[in-house]
C-alpha cells in the first residue's frame, strides 16, 4: 500500500508539472501568434527546457512557405525570415516580416524570388542592415531594413578562381564587429571571399577538399568571438565538421564531435548553436562540447511529405536558427513547403 501511494504521489507530481507547464506556456504566449499548447512537448531537460510550437510563424494567405531557408532579428526585435518562395503563391516576396510576438507585418523582396538563403543583421553608423546570400540569381546583396537595395555582387573576379566557369553560389554571410565581412560560396566552388565594409574585396581562401582549411560545402559561417581572439567558424556541411580558421584564413582547428550536417551558427554568451541538417539542433558550450541536442529526428524521410506527417518534436532539416532576444529559440527548415518552430524558453 505505501508503494502505491508513493507511486501516486510521483504519478501526480508529474501531472502537475504538465499541468504548471501548460499553465505558464498559455500565460507567456498571451498576445503571441496562435498557437496549440493543449498537448505540449517539451524538449531539452532540468534547467533547459523548451516548449515546442512548429509553424509559430505563418505568411498570410497570399505567401505560401517555399525552403525557410534564413532568420534574423533587428534591435526592434523584428523578425525576418528569408524563404524560396513556393511555385503556388500569388506574391513572390522572399522576405517575410513579423514582430517579436509572431504578428505580420510586411513583405518584400521578389528580386530574390527562388534564391532566399542566408540572411544576417549588422548595425553600421547608427542604422541596420540586412545581408543576403540568393543561391538562384548567385549574388549576395545588402539591404536596409525596408528592403531598399545598397548594393549586390556576384562572383568576385578579383579572386581569380572562377575564370574557368566555376559556380558561385553563395549561402551564408559572417559579419565583423569592425566592419569586414566574409562570403562562403557554400554551393559553388568551397571557396570563402574577405570584404570590407564597403563591398570592396580583400582575400579568398578555402577552395575544395578534405585537408585542413579546404572545404566541401562550406554552408555556414559565423566570427566566433568567445575566445581572447575572434575566429572565423565554417560548418563544412559535407565533410562533417567544423573548421576554425583566423580572420585571414589560416587553418586552425577542426571539430568533429556531435557533427552530422552542420549548417550555420548563432551565438548567445558562452554557447553556440549549430542547426544541423541530419535533423538536430546542436548547443556547444564554450569548448565546443555539446551541453545539449534538441529536437533529434535522425533519420528523416518525410521532406517531401504533407505537413500531417511532420512529428511532434521531432525536426526534420534544420537549416538555420536564431536565439531570440528574450532567449527563445527559432528555427527555419529546408523542407518545401517550409517550416518555422519556435522554442519557447521555459523556467526551471
Amino acid at each position: 500500500m505505501a508503494k502505491h501511494s508513493e507511486l501516486s504521489k510521483s504519478v501526480m507530481t508529474r501531472r502537475q508539472l504538465l499541468s504548471a507547464t501548460v499553465s505558464f506556456a498559455a500565460a507567456s504566449m498571451s498576445g503571441y501568434a496562435a498557437a496549440d499548447i493543449s498537448d505540449p512537448v517539451i524538449l531539452g531537460r532540468k534547467g533547459r527546457r523548451y516548449l515546442w510550437m512548429p509553424d509559430w510563424l505563418k505568411p498570410p494567405e497570399n505567401i505560401k512557405w517555399g525552403d525557410t531557408h534564413g532568420v534574423a532579428q533587428d534591435a526592434r526585435g523584428r523578425i525576418y525570415i528569408s524563404h524560396t518562395v513556393r511555385p503556388s503563391s500569388l506574391s513572390r516576396d522572399a522576405i517575410v516580416v513579423f514582430d517579436w510576438k509572431g504578428k505580420f507585418l510586411a513583405s518584400w523582396g521578389s528580386e530574390f524570388d527562388g534564391g532566399g538563403h542566408g540572411l544576417d543583421i549588422r548595425r553600421e553608423g547608427g542604422r541596420e542592415y540586412l545581408y543576403h546570400c540568393d543561391i538562384a540569381h548567385r549574388i549576395f546583396a545588402k539591404t536596409d531594413l525596408e528592403g531598399s537595395i545598397i548594393w549586390q555582387k556576384g562572383a568576385p573576379e578579383e579572386a581569380g578562381v572562377y575564370k574557368n566557369g566555376s559556380p558561385f553560389i553563395p549561402t551564408n554571410i559572417a559579419l565583423t564587429a569592425h566592419g569586414d565581412f566574409y562570403v562562403a560560396d557554400g554551393y559553388g566552388s568551397n571557396w570563402i571571399h574577405q570584404y570590407d565594409i564597403k563591398g570592396d574585396y580583400i582575400r579568398t581562401f578555402g577552395g575544395t577538399g578534405t585537408d585542413p582549411g579546404k572545404f566541401q560545402t562550406p554552408h555556414g559561417i559565423w566570427v566566433d568571438n568567445r575566445g581572447h581572439v575572434p575566429e572565423l567558424a565554417v560548418a563544412d556541411r559535407s565533410n562533417h565538421r567544423l573548421q576554425y580558421l583566423t580572420m585571414d584564413g589560416k587553418y586552425i582547428r577542426t571539430i568533429t564531435n556531435g557533427m552530422r550536417q552542420p549548417c550555420h551558427f548563432h551565438i548567445r554568451g558562452e554557447e553556440m548553436m549549430v542547426p544541423d541538417l541530419d535533423s538536430v539542433v546542436t548547443i556547444l558550450d564554450k569548448e565546443n562540447r555539446v551541453v545539449l541536442q534538441l529536437g533529434d529526428g535522425y533519420p528523416s524521410h518525410v521532406n517531401e511529405n504533407v505537413r500531417q506527417d511532420f512529428l511532434p518534436g521531432k525536426f526534420i532539416h534544420p537549416h538555420s536558427a536564431k536565439y531570440l532576444h528574450n532567449g527563445d529559440i527559432l528555427v527555419v527548415e529546408w523542407v518545401p513547403i517550409g517550416r518555422v518552430t519556435l522554442l519557447k524558453k521555459l523556467p526551471g
